[in-house]
């Protein structure tokens, strides 16, 4: 890395403690659904998928989506952390770290957004039950409310997907709690209605949510990294605002969470919230499955059009770094050598790049060698359609003369 130590830009390529293990560097790629695990198994594709952004720079990448319960999937190209993966899993982390990163395995569980149906399911299981929207795309119609012994045994399937994660050698686990999932699913008054310990207030809709993370630092916090990815706001009307954003992380801070990554949206409601910018009509035609192709034909009938603009979760992050002390990961329209300095200069202790690294995985040793200070990247959001083709997640852009991209199949 040719930064120069006195450079704006060489805070960003300094060690960072986070929890028990240490990053070279403060880039992290964010977790984003791959499509490349047909039937729950990693592919080989996945495999030098997280090498290539290893080997580009990024201290941290981050393996999205694996299912911690076999009723916990949302489609059937997601990883399932269970005896039969973790072969595959073990070379994808081996791989990663022979590229000189460390690897994370996003853990966690769809609750009642899923489209597929494990082998004798029953409803899905949410906050509360009742009718499933989202089971209009699934024939799921209806969602069952969790009942304590429910959330015991699923606090315990995170917390052995976390020693599955640690035994195939990932360095840290992030436990997702937003953007609709399981556990955002409590967090989020549009889908917590109940009427007990476990809804209501914040801080009872909080418990459940806090109960995982506790079990999974108790199973793995010693060795791993245990990070917290959450919505800041979820951009729905009766959802979450920046005032319940900071009022969640400072419970996830005070619960012992080693990182928290600022995201922002819902899947279902507000995807262009987590985006940052709108969806072409266009995407649709590159998505083989019927039910999503479907599905984004009603997002884009629901949302206004948006404009994409660098760093456009930041007015929210800022509200978190103000309030907490715990490390954070800045995530939402990084793309520039400029926008790196900003958020160092803030307070961010982590850079959380997804779009931009599914363009060009090297981008972060561009950035560090002069070479670059632009992503190319231009928030098309096709790279997102893509996740839902037989090829799994790609720039359709392309860098012809990008020697890591050359080096994986083709997708698509």
């Amino acid at each position: 890395m040719s930064t120069e130590m006195n450079s704006p830009l060489a805070a960003a390529y300094q060690p960072l403690r986070v929890g028990p293990i240490q990053l070279k560097n403060r880039f992290i790629k964010a977790a984003t659904n791959e499509g490349m695990s047909p039937n729950g198994i990693p592919s080989q594709q996945l495999v030098q998928f997280h090498a290539g952004v290893a080997a580009g720079g990024a201290a941290l990448t981050t393996v999205a989506y694996c299912a911690v319960s076999d009723d916990g999937c949302t489609l059937p190209n997601q990883i399932q952390l269970n005896r039969q993966t973790l072969p595959h899993l073990r070379a994808l982390t081996d791989a990663v770290h022979a590229a000189g990163g460390k690897a994370s395995a996003q853990i966690t569980h769809g609750g009642c957004f899923v489209f597929t149906r494990a082998p004798g399911q029953g409803r899905p299981l949410s906050a509360s039950g009742g009718f499933n929207k989202i089971g209009l795309m699934s024939g799921m119609f209806f969602k069952k409310q969790m009942s304590e012994a429910d959330m015991q045994r699923i606090a315990v399937d995170f917390a052995r997907g976390a020693r599955l994660a640690q035994e195939a050698g990932f360095d840290a686990v992030e436990i997702h709690m937003g953007h609709g999932y399981l556990l955002s699913q409590f967090l989020s008054p549009r889908y917590n209605q109940r009427k007990d310990a476990y809804g209501g207030s914040l801080e009872n809709r909080l418990r459940f949510p806090r109960q995982v993370l506790r079990a999974v630092l108790d199973a793995v916090g010693n060795e791993l990294a245990v990070i917290c990815k959450f919505s800041m706001v979820e951009g729905a009307r009766g959802g979450n605002h920046i005032d319940e954003g900071v009022q969640i992380a400072r419970a996830l801070a005070e619960e012992g969470a080693h990182l928290l990554v600022l995201s922002a949206g819902l899947n279902a409601e507000s995807i262009t919230t987590m985006f940052g910018s709108s969806f072409p009509p266009e995407n649709r035609a590159v998505v083989t499955n019927p039910v999503m192709k479907f599905a984004m034909y009603l997002q884009q009938l629901a949302e206004k059009p948006r404009e994409f603009k660098p760093l456009y979760l930041l007015k929210y992050a800022r509200q978190i770094r103000a309030a907490v002390d715990v490390p954070l990961a800045y995530l939402g329209g990084l793309t520039s050598a400029e926008g790196v300095v900003e958020l160092v200069d803030e307070g961010f202790e982590a850079l959380a790049l997804g779009r931009v690294l599914i363009h060009d995985p090297n981008w972060v040793n561009a950035l560090g060698q002069g070479v670059a200070r632009q992503s190319g990247c231009t928030a098309c959001n096709r790279c997102v359609a893509m996740m839902y083709t037989e090829g799994g997640t790609s720039c359709v852009l392309g860098l012809p003369g990008d020697p890591i991209l050359n080096s994986l199949p083709a997708a698509g």
